[in-house]
């Protein structure tokens, strides 16, 4: 058995680590069910195991405080060179914590890999609308010369609205989501879909309304084959 000083300093090392240094004193049934979750989180931790399996330790967390566990949680796991096995619906965490992350959708694998290389080469369009915020925009249409049926995806940040007439998708603007640090520009294409185009907040935005040009490079669209979904890009 360790000394009771050196058990004491883990612990409160560990409480201070989850937002509750000043805790330690308090009842199970004092604390709140997100402070309940932490004091879970700081027993696993407490321990120093070699495997840690977490199943959504912070989706009882305030927005802040979340953030701020979700770094200690990555430098914790660098300190103790610890193997986590992470389980989240959130893709923040995922692309933020993990060094690889495993895709599933009822219950089967669709992708595993590094988190940019997800991002960047999507295996089917299942990992394209579900990796990426805003999601990916997804276009249904017909592979010119072949006949066959496919689906290209473009990323929002690299769809762009003219700025003078130029061939590409033409879409009416509908909304503008201003964030701050970025401003997404909603538009519908004729045959009804929805598109989303990610820019800087530094540029001027077309009017609510208003018909627009959307261009895109070659290189960063992406294409899927419409009947089985599955990546058909290099």
């Amino acid at each position: 058995a360790e000394p009771r000083e050196a058990v004491a300093r883990r612990v409160a090392e560990v409480l201070g680590m989850v937002g509750l240094a000043d805790f330690d004193a308090q009842f199970p049934a004092q604390l709140s069910g997100g402070e309940q979750q932490r004091v879970a989180l700081a027993r696993a931790i407490v321990i120093r195991p070699r495997v840690l399996l977490f199943d959504e330790p912070l989706s009882n967390l305030d927005a802040k405080l979340r953030v701020q566990t979700r770094a200690e949680l990555v430098e914790l796991q660098q300190r103790l060179q610890a193997t986590v096995i992470y389980v989240t619906h959130d893709q923040v965490e995922a692309m933020t914590m993990g060094d690889r992350i495993a895709i599933m959708s009822e219950g089967a694998l669709q992708q595993v890999g590094a988190p940019q290389e997800v991002y960047e080469r999507p295996a089917n369009l299942f990992v394209a609308r579900f990796i990426g915020s805003p999601p990916m925009n997804t276009i249904a249409g017909e592979l010119v010369g072949a006949g066959s049926e496919v689906v290209i995806g473009v990323r929002p940040e690299h769809l762009h609205v003219a700025d003078h007439p130029a061939d590409g998708l033409r879409g009416t603007v509908v909304v503008i989501e201003s964030l701050g640090h970025e401003q997404h520009v909603v538009c519908h294409l004729a045959d009804g879909s929805t598109v989303i185009v990610r820019q800087a907040s530094s540029i001027n935005a077309p009017a609510v309304g208003s018909s627009v040009t959307l261009t895109f490079a070659a290189a960063d669209v992406h294409r899927f084959d419409a009947a089985t979904g599955l990546r058909t890009t290099p």
